[in-house]
This record gives structure tokens, C-alpha cells and sequence, in this order.
């Protein structure tokens, strides 16, 4: 006897599905098809007459210099912030899951992070890295450090990478620790009988049971720093010095809504989305293969 559930009709499934696919059409599946619709229009700044011109946003796009700048940029800044995150978190749920005293507390100040807002920890890092009174700031001109963000591109992009990162940890190192609770302590304990050390057991059992879980937070750190770091970079630098912080997704913002380049901008955030959804693609057909389930 079948204990799968069937349905007499296909309604029922339907109508279960319905909030979700509701939400889902309202919040992704119509903007995306608004800003595809847009990318082929030519508006004036005031949206008073628009032109229907096909290709030719994109045409322009292709050729504009500034914009291949920002992509090289968004690859260094993604994959750096995508990068530290998940090792520093790895790091801290290796800590926490060893049996110290006061680990509950310190699990805490690790989680904490993680209900701060994008603008909130961006203008918190700035103000620490402030040239003028900036601790940290202060600290690396103790040590003959010529720190300024506001002037020095390569400041400006650690100080971004910093905040962004250091937001992401806390998100990052809840599934590490719980990945690393759920694997059998039997497993590590006969390894460390078979005489195999502490980096040998990490490497050999525990690091390949967490791949799944590596996996998942590479894809969501990835998508992560392409999109969601808009309020760090808009809080902190303005996508400056010189355009060295503007990314893609600060860049659609600036030619949209400072701009006034409308079509551009659609084209822009329709190219990132084919970024973004190829970058995925790339990582469940190749890096998947990786992980063992």
C-alpha cells in the first residue's frame, strides 16, 4: 500500500501553489519583464515621450568603456567578498563547535552581525576607517600606513570588501556550525584512532561532508555581493574614488536614477541578470559535481 498522497483533481495543487506563485510574479517575474520591455525604450529624463529602439541600448552598452570597467571591478569585489566570507565563517564554526567555555555567548556575538542592515554596517566601517577620526584609520597610520579611502582607490575598495564581508559572516557561519553539529562525531573519533591529526580529519571527513553545505553558501555569497551590496557601497564611497567601487549593480542605480538614462539602466540590469543566472548555471553544472551528498 501507497502512502503517496493523491489528488482527484488538479485544482487543489494548484491553489496550494498559488500564494507562492502570486508573490513570485508580482516581486520577480513582472519586473524582470518590465525592465526587459524598458531596456528596448529610449526615454527622456522626464518620461514625458518615449522611442522604441530595439538593440540599440544594449549596442551602446557594449561600447562604453566605463562599463567594462565596472564588470572587472564587480568580479574582483564579488569573488573577494564571496571568498573571505566563507573562510573566515568556516574558521569561527570550527571555533564555536569545539566544547569551550562561554561558547554560547561567543556563538551570539558572532550572529549579531547578521540583523544589521547593509547602511548601517557601511556607514559603521566608514566611520571607523575615517581618515580624519576613524580608529582603524588612525591605527594604520600608526603602523606608516598612508590611509585614505577618499582619495586612494585601493582603500576604498578593501574598505568595501571589509564591511561587506564582515556583514556576511554571521549569515554564512549559522549553517557551517549547524553543518558541522549534524556530522557523526563516531566518524572523526575513528579517524583520530587511526592516527590521522586534526588538519588530516578536516580535510578527509569533515571538510567533504560539508560540501553540500559549502555549495549552497557559495551560490547565495555569490548573488549576495552582486546584489545586495548596493547599500554597503551607496553608504560608503558613492561608487567612488574615480568609479573604482562602482559596480554593476551601483552602476544601474547611478545611470538610472542619477543619470536619468533609463534605457541604459534596464539593459544594465537585464545584462546582470544573465550574469548572475550563467554564473549559477556554471556553478550547479561543474562545481556541483564536487559536492558529495
Amino acid at each position: 500500500m501507497s502512502n503517496k498522497p493523491t489528488f482527484n483533481h488538479c485544482a487543489f495543487p494548484i491553489l496550494l501553489l498559488a500564494p507562492q506563485l502570486l508573490i513570485t510574479f508580482i516581486f520577480f517575474i513582472w519586473p524582470a519583464a518590465q525592465a526587459v520591455w524598458q531596456s528596448t525604450l529610449l526615454e527622456d529624463p522626464f518620461g514625458l515621450s518615449t522611442e522604441f529602439v530595439g538593440g540599440e541600448n544594449f549596442t551602446e552598452l557594449l561600447g562604453d568603456t566605463s562599463y567594462y570597467r565596472s564588470f572587472l571591478t564587480t568580479l574582483f569585489f564579488s569573488f573577494s567578498v564571496a571568498g573571505i566570507a566563507l573562510l573566515s565563517a568556516l574558521v569561527l564554526a570550527v571555533m564555536a563547535d569545539r566544547v569551550i567555555k562561554g561558547a554560547t555567548g561567543y556563538k551570539t556575538l558572532l550572529v549579531w552581525p547578521y540583523a544589521v542592515a547593509p547602511a548601517v554596517a557601511g556607514v559603521l566601517w566608514l566611520f571607523m576607517f575615517n581618515p580624519t577620526v576613524g580608529v582603524l584609520a588612525h591605527a594604520l597610520k600608526a603602523i606608516g600606513l598612508d590611509w585614505n579611502p577618499f582619495i586612494h582607490s585601493g582603500d576604498a575598495m578593501t574598505m568595501v570588501i571589509i564591511a561587506a564581508t564582515w556583514k556576511q559572516i554571521s549569515y554564512n557561519f549559522l549553517f557551517f556550525l549547524a553543518g558541522l553539529q549534524s556530522i557523526p562525531r563516531s566518524l572523526v573519533e575513528a579517524a583520530a584512532i587511526d592516527g590521522a591529526g586534526p588538519v588530516k580529519r578536516f580535510l578527509t571527513i569533515i571538510f567533504p561532508l560539508l560540501s553540500p553545505t559549502s555549495f549552497f553558501l557559495l551560490v547565495v555569497n555569490l548573488v549576495y555581493a552582486f546584489f545586495e551590496t548596493f547599500g554597503v557601497i551607496h553608504a560608503m564611497t558613492q561608487g567612488g574614488p574615480g568609479q573604482s567601487t562602482t559596480t554593476l549593480v551601483y552602476k544601474v542605480y547611478a545611470d538610472g536614477f542619477v543619470g536619468l538614462n533609463m534605457g541604459s539602466s534596464a539593459a544594465q540590469s537585464v545584462v546582470l541578470m544573465i550574469l548572475v543566472g550563467a554564473l549559477t548555471v556554471i556553478q550547479f553544472k561543474y562545481v556541483e559535481k564536487k559536492v558529495a551528498y
